[in-house]
């Protein structure tokens, strides 16, 4: 069963509902395939933050959190972190370090990276999918683009189902 890692964008898409494209690709998708990873856990919780007095925002935040499976950073994906990073310097494409640590980890779990980020389409390895009809594919980036069945956290396909 193929694994996807939403990158922070598309989670804002999908906590905001502010992305039609996003929600019609996702909802194709079993919950029990969607993951995020801590370092987006991380951003978010960051971005919330900052924003101390949106109860609302937060709440749906929270909700979130209980419908996606949140991965741990661990060693592997620490590993990967430090290969790519290096790789990506090497070759004069640096990528900020927290979009570089996501990508790590969707490379430690051998998982698709679903994002609207086209800096991420850079790194040969990773298997990336775009889902906002607004962006180009990232597939003519040269990215290991693949196909994504399509919003997964509709409430009423997805009832009985928690993370």
């Amino acid at each position: 069963m193929t694994r996807y890692l939403l990158d922070t964008n598309i989670v804002s898409c999908i906590i905001n509902g502010n992305s039609p494209a996003v929600d019609r690709r996702l909802v194709r998708v079993a919950m029990a395939q969607l993951a995020l990873s801590a370092v987006t856990e991380g951003e978010l919780r960051f971005g919330a933050a900052r924003l101390p007095h949106t109860t609302r925002l937060h709440n749906m935040i929270e909700d979130f959190f209980l419908r996606v499976a949140v991965l741990p950073w661990d060693s592997d994906a620490a590993q990967q972190y430090g290969r790519l990073r290096a790789t990506l310097e090497r070759e004069g494409q640096p990528m900020g370090n927290l979009d570089a640590m996501i990508a790590a980890h969707a490379l430690a779990v051998d998982a698709v990276l679903v994002t609207n980020d086209h800096a991420f389409a850079r790194i040969k390895k990773l298997k990336v999918v775009g889902l906002d009809e607004r962006t180009a594919p990232l597939s003519k980036l040269g990215s290991a683009a693949v196909r994504f069945p399509g919003n997964a956290l509709d409430p009423d396909q997805h009832a009985n189902q928690k993370q």
